[in-house]
């Protein structure tokens, strides 16, 4: 019999962080409600070897209002979602994504219901 070969492994592959379709879907669904109140105009989605984050701008010209921000690598310590505000400042972080949201979309339920 002849000998087997296994196959050549390639070199490291950098993989770049992304969204899940569900974290996404949840993300778009909060940024078309706060476009319905007139609060946001656009958005930019980055995708990173480290991170993935989503950013809502007011205008377009302007830096982001929030920015949700996905690191994995920090999942088993502080949590890999971040909501970071328009001056860099970390608002909320957790493990799980709605509680992240929770303050954001808090403000939509106060403009909506007043």
């Amino acid at each position: 019999m002849g000998t087997v070969h296994p196959f050549p492994r390639r070199p490291s592959v950098s993989r770049q962080v992304c969204f899940e379709r569900s974290e996404l879907s949840r993300i778009v669904d909060l940024y078309s409600r706060m476009v319905a109140a007139g609060l946001w105009k656009d958005y930019a989605i980055h995708c990173g070897k480290e991170s993935a984050s989503f950013a809502a701008f007011r205008r377009s010209a302007q830096s982001p209002e929030y920015r949700i921000e996905k690191r994995p690598c920090l999942r088993s310590r502080q949590g890999m979602w971040a909501l970071i505000g328009e001056n860099g400042s970390v608002l909320r972080r957790g493990h799980e994504l709605g509680p992240v949201l929770a303050p954001v979309e808090r403000r939509l339920m106060k403009l909506v219901g007043s």
